[in-house]
């Protein structure tokens, strides 16, 4: 097999913080290398490095591609190497075409003029080699999150790269459109493309990748075959011990009555006029219960959670707590009512960033730890360190600036903010986004405690094997409607799927 890179005595330091050590890797012609890890092992520094960010002086070590040793000083010595990377967050100009976008810096001119008719021909292939159905005119902002992520791959593709890096480049997705994007990558592997891929979703990895490489604390711990390893021994890699069963369900959680309930919730859809995105939905979730939603995108499972948040608007519908009706218009009523919501995005409307970690565990508390409106220090203090320390918070202590946190400890401090509340409900959507395994098992284990302490829990998730792992009950909504309703004896994947794609209803009332 033919060698196209060759990393030797890598290490990285900020600071006296060594953030890589000494790591020694080899990628061939046509691999898939995937790289896994908590957060914080050191993924994302290795990237960087291959890709120009931190240039050579930076860190020590050496690394070769094609036979011949590299010295980036940034990212455009890693392109004329054959070094693209596709980074998590999706960096497009959203107000310029997708042709633009796709040839940004690398547009063809003649005298200084640009033939736009040339340009827009040239896209089509690149387009086409990752599935991507859409009018290289397009404004990109009308693209959608999966479509924006395939436009990153082949503007990447436009540079015609040996190597690819792919940084989380499903955890915004669905699992169709995850699905998809597997396979062309693996088409481009097929092409000869070699790929670093890194992901937190273990099935995804071993669906795609040829070798897995494991980093922990910095330092590579194992490179196997895919095909000689199992999900056990690399979670154990990882984390540096056993974990037994992934998801552990504790059967043993009472459920109680009925805490709240929803009847024929319908919400406007907030791009489209005179259309509602969730029509008529019905449920309830009882004390100790955890409730699961799933669906496909735009089948309107956060759109739900929102609505009965106050974070959108109801069309229609009510709302019955304890068999009561409440009225909430805003999310600071529901949070007097005693209901909490995680939001999907973590970084938009979970955590507030110039706050520290102890302004944010006690943000949802304030009244309960002031006095005459006025907030006791000691009282804040010793609230977020009981749930700095129960939910093992990574950090140097409660005055860390929660930014400076990995995404699986910023979520560990959004969950202690409600553990820190007396709540009745709690709404999570997409609670593991995101997150390594570590922190994802330490997340269920928090899901658990609240349903113990009789809170009534749902979960939003596009994991499937999460929720088939973790919910008493499943509730399945496609276009807008329940389209399954099922108890845990009830569970497979099959049907939970024939639901979502409006193929088959199960368990709901009339069908």
């Amino acid at each position: 097999m033919e060698k196209v890179l060759e990393i030797k005595g890598i290490t990285k330091r900020f600071g006296r913080n060594v953030v890589f050590n000494n790591v020694n890797l080899d990628l061939y012609r046509g691999e898939i290398l995937a790289m896994v890890g908590e957060n914080g092992a050191g993924k994302s520094t290795m990237m960087n490095i291959l890709s120009g960010v931190y240039p050579t002086g930076q860190y020590e070590g050496e690394f070769f591609v094609n036979g011949k040793k590299a010295g980036f000083r940034n990212e455009h010595d890693a392109k004329l190497a054959g070094i693209e990377m596709v980074h998590q967050e999706i960096s497009l100009h959203l107000d310029l075409s997708i042709a633009e976008n796709l040839f940004m810096g690398n547009l063809s001119s003649r005298h200084g003029v640009v033939s736009w008719k040339e340009v827009y021909r040239s896209a089509v292939p690149y387009l086409e080699r990752v599935n991507l159905k859409v009018d290289p005119r397009e404004e990109v902002r009308n693209l959608s999150s999966s479509q924006q992520q395939l436009l990153s791959i082949a503007k990447a593709l436009a540079c015609n790269p040996k190597i690819i890096l792919l940084d989380e480049p499903t955890s915004a997705l669905t699992e169709a459109d995850a699905d998809n994007l597997i396979e062309i990558v693996r088409k481009l592997a097929a092409e000869g493309i070699s790929c670093i891929y890194v992901s937190h979703r273990l099935e995804e990895v071993f669906s795609i990748a040829d070798r897995i490489s494991v980093l922990r604390d910095g330092n590579l711990i194992s490179t196997r075959k895919c095909a000689d390893a199992t999900v056990d021994q690399v979670i154990e890699d990882m984390v540096g011990r056993s974990l037994g069963e992934m998801y552990n369900k504790q059967t043993d959680i009472p459920i109680g009555d009925v805490v709240l309930e929803a009847r024929d919730i319908t919400v406007s859809h907030p791009f489209v006029l005179n259309r509602n995105i969730v029509e008529n939905i019905s449920f309830s979730v009882r004390r100790g219960e955890i409730l699961g939603f799933s669906g496909l995108v735009g089948s309107g499972r956060s759109e739900t959670m929102c609505a009965m948040y106050g974070y959108m608007k109801k069309e229609g519908g009510e709302l019955l707590l304890e068999g009561k009706p409440i009225s909430i218009r805003r999310p600071d009523e529901a949070i007097a009512h005693g209901i909490g919501m995680v939001s999907e995005d973590r970084k938009r409307s979970g955590i507030i960033g110039p706050m520290s970690i102890r302004e944010n565990i006690s943000i949802a508390s304030l009244k309960e730890i002031s006095k005459r409106a006025v907030i006791s220090n000691r009282a804040e203090r010793k609230l977020a360190e009981t749930y700095y320390q129960k939910l093992h918070i990574r950090a140097n202590g409660i005055e860390d600036n929660i930014l400076n946190l990995s995404g699986g400890n910023q979520q560990k401090v959004v969950l202690a903010k409600w553990l820190a509340k007396d709540i009745k409900v709690l709404v999570l959507d997409e609670p593991t986004r995101g997150v390594d395994v570590s922190a994802k098992i330490e997340i269920y284990n928090i899901i658990y405690e609240l349903a113990r302490r009789g809170v009534a829990v749902i979960v939003v998730s596009s994991e499937l094997n999460e929720l088939l792992g973790i919910c008493d009950r499943i509730m399945v909504l496609a276009r807008g409607k329940v389209w399954g309703n099922l108890e845990r004896k009830d569970f497979t994947q099959e049907r939970i799927m024939r639901a979502a794609t409006c193929i088959e209803a199960y368990g709901v009332a009339g069908e």
